[in-house]
């Protein structure tokens, strides 16, 4: 059994998914695949529910016609007989008026809304399979994603429902399943937060001790540094699932932070591929080791740097188990740390607590906070081993920075930068660390 998940630009047009389906063809064995909502349509569903929490009823009108009408046309688009067209019309406006139904119910759950995209899709796509001729059976992900603990997901009793709702359905070559959605402990809709459907893939990919998940996006692969700033950034065909948790922690949008850890242990190797150029090689993540040293830099965002100074206590037995615990009562995790002798910096990517953790700080010395910072985190096999790694400091000759997190991980070496100067940051260490590399060999 393989897992194909393919994310919303690669289900974003009829052409789009007409070439999903090629791809699938191509794929001998039973496949589950697991679909995205078109691209924007989870962001329109999100406007739905802030107009509805608003109290702007035609807001939420005119969003809920968009929708509408984009699904009726992309329907109009893909099906071709008359007749089938009508039927999988008439399922897609019975699933419209269930979300009509949840809008005007009190309260609005918001993850009950926002994971319509997925289901819209889902049906769409599989009514589209089934008239091409591909026989296939659609599941429903909230019969078996029952998932409490996001960071620790239950496979166990995933894999359980799954083995369950798989003997309940038709026996099919191909199985369509909408990603994003989970169950949580209480029962509820809830999600596994945006580009969770590649989450779900490896959760779904473990529980059915899956040969391979392959991960569809616009992209091929991971590359070397985000080639959305810097030019001549070349793909990797290999990562180890510690790198490539590293890369998509620290900012590489290709990839969920999370979607290594459910196949690492399982040997489940995950290919990251590109819908558009599918002969592209991509890449490969798994517990081969290819090679080892500098492999890529990834960049993340939106975060905040936090000194304490404290003359009298930085060093006091106990003095770190409290700042710790602060954090840790506000749920709030810490991403880098450095200390001196009379103070303490450390990095959160989630301020929704900040005030009050600040406020908390206040007695235990003189508080420093910087925002809008990136992190910026060059990553390999034995990184901090590489000969080629001290030209990262030479950084420091160019611009100012925050922290340097280094010999924490030997795969992981961190530098937090204001993020005003974050692409400047990536278009010199990739020069320093590639480019010069590259003509030094030459």
């Amino acid at each position: 059994m393989k897992v194909l998940k393919f994310g919303g630009t690669s289900v974003g047009s009829a052409e789009s998914i007409r070439n999903v389906r090629k791809i699938i063809l191509e794929q001998k064995g039973r496949k589950i695949v697991v679909v995205s909502a078109m691209s924007g349509v989870t962001n329109k569903l999100v406007e739905v529910f802030e107009a509805l929490k608003a109290g702007r009823a035609e807001v939420v009108s005119g969003h809920m016609l968009e929708l509408k009408l984009k699904h009726l046309q992309l329907i109009e688009e893909l099906i071709e007989a008359e007749n089938n067209k009508r039927a999988t019309e008439n399922l897609f406006l019975e699933l419209y008026e269930q979300l009509e139904e949840i809008i005007q119910a009190k309260p609005v759950s918001e993850a009950a809304v926002v994971t319509f995209g997925e289901s819209f899709l889902s049906l769409i796509f599989s009514q589209f399979l089934e008239e091409q001729g591909v026989s296939n059976t659609l599941l429903d992900a909230k019969d078996f994603m029952h998932v409490s603990n996001v960071e620790n997901p239950e496979i166990q009793t995933v894999q359980k429902l799954l083995k369950a709702t798989l003997q309940r359905e038709v026996a099919s070559e191909v199985y369509v399943t909408q990603g994003f959605i989970r169950i949580d402990r209480n029962k509820n809709i809830c999600t596994l937060k945006r580009g969770g459907s590649d989450y779900t893939a490896t959760i779904v990919g473990a529980a059915v001790n899956a040969t391979e998940v392959q991960i569809w996006t616009d992209i091929d692969g991971f590359h070397n540094n985000d080639p959305r700033f810097v030019e001549h950034t070349s793909a990797l065909t290999h990562l180890t699932f510690e790198e490539a948790a590293e890369l998509a922690y620290f900012g590489a949008k290709i990839l969920h932070p999370q979607t290594v850890s459910p196949v690492k242990d399982r040997n489940i190797p995950i290919y990251l591929k590109n819908t558009f150029t599918p002969n592209a090689p991509g890449t490969c993540i798994s517990n081969s080791h290819h090679s080892i040293g500098l492999k890529a830099i990834s960049a993340k965002d939106g975060i905040t740097a936090i000194k304490i100074k404290s003359n009298r206590m930085l060093m006091a037995h106990g003095f770190l188990k409290k700042i710790f615990e602060v954090f840790d009562k506000h749920e709030t995790s810490i991403d880098m740390i450095t200390t001196s002798e009379i103070a303490i910096s450390l990095t959160i990517d989630d301020a929704r607590n900040l005030d009050k953790i600040l406020s908390e700080l206040d007695e235990y010395g003189e508080i420093t906070v910087d925002t809008d910072h990136s992190i910026i985190c060059v990553v390999g096999e034995g990184v901090i081993n590489d000969r080629e790694t001290f030209r990262l400091f030479e950084l420091l000759n160019d611009l100012p920075v925050r922290m340097i997190s280094y010999g924490g991980s030997s795969n992981n070496i961190s530098l937090l930068v204001d993020t005003k100067n974050k692409v400047q940051a990536l278009q010199l260490l990739h020069h320093k660390l590639f480019e010069e590399k590259i003509l030094n060999e030459t």
